[in-house]
C-alpha cells in the first residue's frame, strides 16, 4: 500500500511532537522575482523563498536546523554545544547564536581549509556572539566529525553536559525542518492559486534530505533538485535518503525514499568548495540588480545557476512556477570582494 499523502497542517503538527526551541521568524516570506525571471527568459514564474530572513545573526537554513538540534540540546539538558566546520560556516555562526540566545556555551572547532583566520564574515560573528573558536587542520567530513567526539568525551570527563555534531543523530533532526519549510511553501503557493513545478536548493545534506521527503509526504510530482556545494567521501544520494528516512521516522511516517528518488548535481562544486564559479557569480549579480536579493557566492549562487542553466536548456514549459531555497550565507559576500564583484569594480 502507497504512503498517503499528507496535508501542510499535518506535518506542522507532527513536527511540534519533537523537542523543539523557537528562534527562527516563520514562516518565511515567498517572493515572486518577475525581473528576475524575465532575465533569465524561458517564461518562467520564479519565487524565492526567503530563508535568508529566517533571523538569527544574519538568517539561513541554520536557524530551522537548530529549532530542532539546540532543542534536542535543551530536552537533554545539555550546557555545552562542541560544534565544527570550515571557519567561514554559516552553519557554526548560526548555532553561535542560538547557544547566545539559550544561554549555551558554544566551542567551535573550525577547518582552516583555504580559509584567513582573520575576524571577518562568519567568523567575525561567531566572536561578536561569545562562541569560543579554536582553529584544526582537520578536514570536513569524518576527520573532523572524529575530533568534535573527542573534544566531548574530554568535556564529559570534567562533568560537563555536551551537545555535539554526531552525523547519524543530528542530520535527520535537521532534515526534519526542511519538511516544515517545503510544508510552508505548498501552503504559500496554493494561496496564490499554484502549485511548485521544481524546487532548488544548495544542499547535500540535511536540508536537501527534508526538501526531499516532504516533496514525497506532499505528494509533489515535481523535482527537487539539489545543487551540491561539496563532495563528500560516501555516494550523496544513498545518504540524503537515508538521512529523509530517519526524519520520517522522527516524524512517525511510513514514507521511505531510495537514492534513485534524490536528485543530487554535483556538477556546480568546481573550482572547489568554498570557492565562487562563473556561473554563481553571473547568477548573484542577476538576483542582486534586478530584485535586490543577496546571494552568496559559494552555496546559494550555485544553486541558481543550476536553476538558471535549466531554465536556459528548455527543462520547464512557460508559466511553470519555480522555486528557489534561498538558504542564506550572505556574510559570506564581506570575506573577500574579489569573489562577488563583477570584473573591472
Amino acid at each position: 500500500m502507497p504512503a498517503p499523502i499528507l496535508r501542510p497542517a499535518d506535518l506542522f503538527a507532527a513536527a511540534d511532537r519533537l523537542p523543539r526551541v523557537r528562534l527562527a521568524h516563520l514562516p518565511t516570506p515567498l517572493e515572486e522575482a518577475p525581473r528576475f525571471a524575465e532575465r533569465i527568459g524561458g517564461g518562467v514564474r520564479v519565487f524565492v523563498k526567503r530563508d535568508d530572513c529566517t533571523g538569527l545573526l544574519l538568517g539561513g537554513n541554520k536557524a530551522r536546523h537548530n529549532e530542532f538540534l539546540l532543542g534536542d540540546a535543551v530536552d537533554q539538558r545539555c550546557d555545552l554545544v562542541v560544534w565544527g566546520a570550515g571557519v567561514q560556516s554559516n552553519n557554526c555562526r548560526q548555532t553561535a547564536a542560538g547557544c547566545a540566545k539559550l544561554g549555551l556555551e558554544c566551542r567551535l572547532y573550525l577547518s582552516r581549509g583555504h580559509y584567513s583566520t582573520e575576524p571577518q564574515g562568519n567568523l567575525l560573528l561567531d566572536y561578536l556572539v561569545g562562541a569560543h573558536v579554536e582553529f584544526t587542520d582537520a578536514a570536513i567530513g569524518p576527520e573532523l566529525d572524529a575530533l568534535l567526539a573527542a573534544k566531548a568525551d574530554g568535556f564529559r570527563r570534567a562533568g560537563r553536559r555536551p551537545y555535539v555534531w554526531h552525523r547519524p543523530r543530528v542530520v535527520p533532526l535537521a532534515a526534519v525542518s526542511y519538511v516544515v519549510c517545503v510544508a510552508e511553501i505548498v501552503g504559500q503557493l496554493a494561496a496564490l492559486g499554484l502549485a511548485p513545478s521544481a524546487l532548488y536548493v544548495s544542499s547535500s545534506g540535511a536540508t536537501g534530505a527534508g526538501v526531499t521527503l516532504g516533496k514525497a509526504v506532499l505528494g509533489l510530482e515535481c523535482p527537487a533538485r539539489l545543487t551540491c556545494p561539496m563532495s563528500w567521501p560516501w555516494p550523496i544520494p544513498e545518504a540524503v535518503a537515508a538521512d529523509a528516512n530517519a526524519a520520517a521516522g522522527l516524524l512517525e511516517l511510513p514514507h521511505r525514499l531510495a537514492a534513485a528518488d534524490i536528485d543530487a548535481d554535483e556538477g556546480y562544486i568546481a573550482p572547489g568548495y568554498g570557492k565562487s564559479s562563473p556561473a554563481g557569480r553571473e547568477a548573484l549579480h542577476l538576483l542582486a540588480t534586478t530584485e535586490a536579493i543577496l546571494l552568496d557566492p559559494v552555496y546559494s549562487a550555485k544553486a541558481m545557476a543550476a536553476l538558471i542553466a535549466d531554465v536556459r536548456a528548455g527543462r520547464y514549459a512557460p508559466g511553470s512556477a519555480l522555486v528557489f531555497v534561498h538558504t542564506g550565507g550572505v556574510p559570506a559576500i564581506f570575506t573577500d570582494p574579489a569573489e562577488v564583484l563583477p570584473e573591472g569594480l
